[in-house]
């Protein structure tokens, strides 16, 4: 990014005029040992010359004991150390805080996780910045990275309330040192976690124009939602699986059918064997079925552990901070949880009216794909609408995407659309386009962990460099060609599946739910106003031994009455109906 002068918000304790020391681009970064003679004399130069804490001395220079396992964080200002701050871990020779008061006195615990910030300085021809809360948050980031949950420091009366403005809280206990009052300030990362979106504009500027290089992401790496809650009533250290014949996980899509008998009975026979023998290095007879049963090139082909583990792979790969992106409202959750959160894209999203059944209309996709995006995602069907576009209509319409545009569709759930509806031979002759396959839900090897990519092998060539060796299992790469050699047993399934969501559609009617038709294993259902919302519907079914998902994390205009149901076998989805009812008190 261009160089640039810092221009932040002011805090109440700090003056006003944010200009930073120069108008070079400033970088945050871990001190060295060649920093600490720097920082010992700036140590000197304001607690002892300026403030009075300590007395002066004829070095010049002030360290302590901590200094031994102290961790420092600068701002470098080229050559120059614009400012810094000290961090100081469990389990070295206490805290400085130990010079003031007792344990006894602390009116929090000491164990592994409390680590103290403190010598939060800015000398005094940078003070018109705020670097301060700058140093500050790099702290936080830096103890919150190292599994810590609880900070303490001692602030400065004078810029207390720059402890306080990020979540730290004063426990009423002061000290004097020297010339300087200190208030002892403590607080759980919950507490800042608390407190920053009141400095989000703040952290925004400071992320733009300072170089942020201490080892750790500069946002906490948030996690994306996906259902699976089920695995906390079986137990996710696996002691009790068999729980998993009692419970239903409609919060997940998982397959409500088994596993081709071909792939079953080929893990069977041999599977202590499987398990202790390495896979194919390269996927290279999976690679090979795939193509064969799709009817492309081997080389159009990139498997990986799972449809995630190919989203991280190409959207790291491909995007940065600076690059456009267009999905749809609402969709898949992953796809905004990398490119948000993960990569830090620009993204703009097409939404899909509930007035329309969150169709999408391919004319309107037509439009938006003259953009100007670097990436366009389309889940189709897509969830948790379940809604299709036909193949020949999407084709029609991405025929007129911009070379330089690629797009990417995700075909989780294309087979139960019907035979010939991928686009995988499509995207296989094209530039731009690019299908993702999971293998999980329409092949039911969710616990396999297994997909691809089909598209064009320039689109695929820099992945293939990324994809490490052995990166689908052998279990799952055996599976995966026993599954695709069994082609009639899962249409079967299919035109079942199709049955079966039927007869739960049916059975929800006289609920009057707003029950949204698609083609996929699962339905989606608005909830009405004169009853409970999700949430509470979904802890009473909980209770009884049915998981749902509340879908308002995937769109922007879901709401809180939006839930989605796997569908299950005939027997399931009985048992489902009847825990619904009576979790909202109706007679079946």
């Amino acid at each position: 990014m261009p160089s640039k002068v810092l221009q932040l918000p002011t805090m109440s304790d700090e003056p006003t005029g944010a200009d930073l020391p120069s108008a070079r681009r400033l970088v945050m970064r871990m001190a060295d040992e060649r920093d600490r003679e720097t920082i010992y004399r700036m140590r000197h130069e304001v607690y002892a010359a300026e403030l009075g804490q300590h007395s002066r001395n004829e070095a010049g220079r002030l360290t302590d004991s901590l200094d031994a396992f102290n961790h420092y964080i600068v701002v470098a200002d080229g050559g120059r150390i614009a400012g810094f701050v000290s961090i100081t871990p469990p389990g070295g020779a206490g805290y400085s805080i130990d010079k003031y008061f007792t344990r006894g006195q602390l009116p929090f615990s000491v164990d592994d996780k409390l680590y103290e910030i403190r010598l939060l300085t800015v000398p005094q021809a940078s003070r018109r910045s705020l670097l301060a809360s700058a140093l500050m948050y790099a702290a936080f980031r830096w103890v919150e990275a190292r599994g810590g949950t609880r900070i303490a420091a001692i602030g400065r009366k004078e810029i207390r309330n720059i402890h306080l403005r990020v979540g730290l809280k004063p426990t009423g206990q002061d000290v004097r040192a020297g010339a300087v009052t200190y208030g002892l300030l403590h607080g759980t990362l919950a507490d800042i976690h608390a407190a920053l979106p009141g400095v989000r504009p703040i952290l925004e500027r400071v992320q733009t124009e300072i170089a942020w290089q201490i080892g750790v992401a500069f946002d906490t790496p948030a996690a994306c939602y996906h259902g699976g809650k089920f695995f906390e009533a079986v137990g996710d250290e696996f002691q009790t699986l068999e729980r998993l014949d009692s419970i239903i996980n409609a919060d997940v899509l998982d397959a409500w059918f088994p596993p081709s008998p071909k792939a079953v009975a080929a893990l069977a026979q041999r599977l202590p064997q499987i398990l202790r023998a390495s896979p194919p290095t390269g996927c290279e007879g999976l690679i090979r079925t795939i193509a064969r049963e799709r009817g492309v090139r081997p080389e159009c082909i990139l498997p990986g552990a799972g449809s995630s583990n190919l989203i991280f792979l190409a959207l790291g790969r491909w995007l940065t901070a600076d690059s456009r992106v267009l999905i749809l409202d609402p969709t898949y959750g992953e796809y905004a949880h990398v490119l948000e959160r993960i990569v830090g894209c620009r993204v703009e999203r097409l939404s899909l009216p509930r007035a329309e059944q969150y169709r999408l209309d391919p004319g309107r996709l037509e439009l938006s794909l003259a953009g100007e995006y670097d990436l366009i995602v389309l889940v189709n069907p897509n969830s948790p609408s379940g809604q299709h576009v036909p193949r020949e209509e999407l084709e029609d319409a991405l025929r007129k995407a911009p070379p330089a545009t690629r797009v990417w569709v995700d075909e989780t759930y294309v087979d139960y659309a019907g035979p010939g509806q991928s686009l995988e031979p499509f995207a296989a002759r094209s530039e731009n386009i690019i299908v993702c396959k999971s293998m999980s839900k329409a092949y039911a090897l969710s616990g396999a962990r297994v997909a691809y990519l089909c598209a064009g092998p320039h689109q695929l060539e820099s992945l293939r460099a990324l994809t490490p060796p052995w990166a689908v299992s052998l279990p799952a790469q055996i599976a995966a060609v026993k599954a695709l050699e069994d082609p009639a047993y899962y249409a079967a399934k299919y035109q079942e599946t199709r049955a079966l969501r039927l007869q739960l559609i049916e059975a929800l009617k006289p609920l009057n739910w707003e029950i949204i038709p698609g083609v996929t294993n699962f339905v989606l259902c608005h909830l009405p106003e004169n009853g409970p919302d999700a949430d509470a519907l979904i802890a009473r079914c909980r209770e009884r031994g049915l998981f749902l998902r509340n879908v308002a994390t995937m769109g922007s205009c879901l709401g809180n009455r939006a839930v989605r149901i796997a569908v299950k076998d005939a027997e399931t989805n009985r048992r489902m109906i009847g825990i619904i009812f009576e979790a909202l008190g109706v007679r079946g």
